[in-house]
């Protein structure tokens, strides 16, 4: 039987898919102009980081059009929840080996938060894709 949402989850719901959608556009846009910067941060054990880094920048790039897309969706939020886990190895080395991008390293009050809102973000992308409900309810249908 499909859940039934009120119009407030419905407006979270759809304000969340904008906000993934703009974050994840521009996160994809950025790794493809931008490659050299991001695949400092790829662990040594990463082969290929230049095609890694291009990789991911289009994975964000589809999952963004994904999510806007209603028979693409679901399978967008599980693309994105699963790429924001995969790139997660990559956040705890630019932390943890204090890897400077370009010459600037970065503090623990850029690194904490970030590593700590990754499974935020796994699970806004569930969300938007509308794979879970709110906060552990039935997929919307």
């Amino acid at each position: 039987m499909p859940e039934v949402l009120s119009a407030a989850p419905r407006t979270a719901r759809t304000v969340l898919r904008w906000v993934m959608v703009v974050f994840y556009a521009l996160a994809g846009v950025l790794h493809l102009r931008s490659s050299h910067s991001f695949q400092q941060i790829v662990p040594p054990w990463v082969p290929y980081p230049h095609a890694v880094v291009l990789a991911t920048g289009v994975a964000e790039l589809l999952g963004a059009a994904g999510l806007m897309i209603p028979p693409l969706r679901r399978a967008a939020g599980w693309g994105l929840a699963a790429y924001a886990l995969c790139v997660w190895p990559a956040n705890f080395y630019h932390a943890f080996a204090h890897v400077a991008i370009d010459g600037v390293a970065l503090g623990w009050g850029y690194h904490a938060p970030r590593l700590l809102f990754q499974p935020v973000l796994i699970w806004a992308a569930l969300y938007a894709g509308e794979v879970i409900g709110w906060p552990f309810g039935r997929r919307a249908r």
